[in-house]
């Protein structure tokens, strides 16, 4: 008899029309980069306006996935996954066609909460889909590549966007893709929801909005601002109202997220090992896009297609891991990939003014392999480490962690090569300058530039170089400290998941979740992926059929 447990042809085009909104989500946080000076010129909004643009898009897509995921494990991930992408779809083709700055933001905003439906939707579409641990975790696998490719492909799609059309065109292109989710969506993807999924608590709900948003703003200031009290009081805000959140998950019957599954070592550790992946990515990312235009001089639309010599190593690494992981302990694993993440770093610290595109390519193809297999591999643990009712909660706190990860990256990794350049470029400005372009010189690399460029040839170049060799001492001394941190993060994950086994290739058997829609087949049986010792006893008690 045929094993029903096992995944199709079906669920295998299901998961390409699933990759389509994670490749959207990921893409729309890149694409505006190239946009903003035609924008600007259209628009003409505010620097105030401006930052608001770039940054409630990614404010509210981390704000609101803890509500999301939970509201979708209620209501029915497919049907919250396709109400999101007709929402995504409508506020794409509104911010497209703004014709002023509040527009496009108000767009940008249900842009945002429109995309915290479908990240946590697609991943635990999966996790009910593929039953199968290999299957899965190469379905994982495949999602992982898919939101990572995103964010490579979106400076490079905005650019070719815009040689041609005018900035709307990077918004309008989700229409039609997110037209293709709708129609695809209800033919080929099935309905899971939890069978029993209690009241939906919205003082939880608007909770976890008020603990994510203050953190993430704070954090974001901190990093593009340097240190000031109001960005400061505000993250220690949302970390009080974190607290409260946890508190009130803790008594209620039915919670918005089950806490205790961090009580399980596989599950929190592998949001630890996954936000820390996205550290390291997103943080050196922010030195590597200036040293690529600002120090070596490349158009942007030239630095783009540089980053995609990095896709096959996002490839081979997540296929690497995916196979490793059936002969050797997932945890070793994860610490290796990290490892390589740290050796990414160390590859970094060679890189200077002069002569180091190749350190830098190396650098990061190291740092974006390492990523894929921690990607891939500690969100496969996540979600099987999570009971099936509960995987789009999960599954949105692994996205809610990566939008973390990356705030912190930027914030640790840039404030260390900020002070740098500061401390070196203080004593650099020649005398007698006017004060607002001595500030610009010293606060930023593409201030001093664009303060060269209006200075005697003896004055600005000089000066630029100066500021080239600060900028580079401080991206060298910040990846010294991303591979200290990358070395005890690999030491702590061989530690703390040294327990898993290796995949044997067994069926763990399907979910307990409800089917329906497409799929009508109910079954009951152990949760997929998950061993016993690797979930709080609690839980694995509730759930055992």
């Amino acid at each position: 008899m045929a094993d029903t447990t096992m995944a199709g042809k079906r669920e295998w085009i299901g998961l390409a029309v699933l990759v389509i909104p994670t490749l959207l989500i990921s893409m729309d946080m890149t694409a505006l980069f190239f946009a903003l000076p035609n924008l600007s010129a259209d628009l003409a909004p505010s620097s105030a306006q401006l930052l608001w643009i770039m940054d409630i898009y990614a404010f509210l897509l981390a704000g609101s996935m803890i509500t999301m995921g939970s509201l979708g494990d209620r209501i029915g991930r497919r049907k919250i996954l396709l109400f999101g992408a007709g929402a995504f779809g409508v506020a794409s083709a509104l911010a497209a066609y703004s014709d002023s700055a509040e527009m496009l933001i108000a767009s940008r905003a249900v842009l945002g909460l429109a995309g915290a439906t479908l990240a946590p939707s697609t991943l635990s579409l999966i996790r009910n889909m593929f039953h199968n641990d290999r299957q899965r975790r190469t379905a994982i696998a495949v999602w992982t590549a898919g939101f990572s490719g995103g964010a490579g492909l979106g400076p490079l799609l905005g650019g070719l966007l815009l040689e041609y059309f005018w900035w709307g065109s990077v918004f309008l292109i989700n229409v039609p893709v997110m037209l293709v989710l709708l129609i695809l969506g209800p033919l080929l993807l099935p309905e899971f929801k939890a069978p029993n999924p209690g009241r939906f608590d919205l003082l939880s709900a608007a909770l976890s909005l008020a603990a994510v948003l203050p953190v993430v703003y704070g954090v974001k200031i901190l990093a593009e601002d340097g240190f000031a009290p109001l960005p400061v009081l505000t993250a220690l805000f949302g970390l009080v109202v974190g607290t409260i959140f946890v508190r009130r998950q803790r008594r209620l019957t039915d919670p918005l997220i089950d806490v205790q599954l961090f009580a399980g070592r596989a599950f929190s550790m592998s949001v630890l090992a996954n936000v820390f992946s996205i550290f390291a990515l997103v943080g050196f990312g922010f030195f590597g896009t200036q040293y690529m235009q600002l120090v070596v001089g490349m158009r942007p639309l030239t630095a783009a297609l540089w980053t995609l010599l990095i896709a096959p190593a996002m490839v081979l690494s997540v296929t690497t891991g995916t196979l490793l992981v059936r002969r050797v302990r997932p945890g070793y694993v994860v610490a290796g990939a990290i490892g390589v993440m740290a050796a990414g770093f160390a590859v970094l610290t060679q890189v200077y003014v002069e002569d180091s595109l190749l350190a830098l390519g190396v650098g990061f193809i190291l740092l974006v392999g390492g990523s894929g297999a921690v990607g891939a591999l500690a969100v496969d643990m996540i979600v099987a480490a999570a009971p099936p009712e509960s995987a789009g909660a999960a599954s949105a706190l692994s996205e809610t962690g990566s939008e973390f990860g990356g705030a912190m990256g930027i914030a640790v990794l840039g404030s260390i090569g900020a002070a740098v350049y500061h401390s070196r470029m203080d004593t650099a400005v020649p005398a007698g300058l006017p004060s607002d372009a001595a500030e610009a010189a010293r606060d930023t690399l593409g201030g001093a530039m664009e303060v060269a460029m209006h200075l005697p040839a003896q004055l600005g170049g000089p000066l630029l170089q100066e500021a080239r060799e600060a900028f580079t001492e401080g991206m060298r001394l910040a990846a010294g400290a991303g591979a200290v941190i990358m070395v005890i993060m690999a030491v702590l994950t061989a530690i703390m998941l040294r327990h898993l086994r290796p995949d044997t290739g067994t069926d763990t058997g399907a979910d307990t979740s409800t089917a329906t829609g497409a799929d009508t087949s109910t079954a009951t049986s152990a949760d997929a992926g998950v061993h016993p010792q690797d979930r709080p006893a609690e839980i694995v008690k509730e759930h055992r059929p």
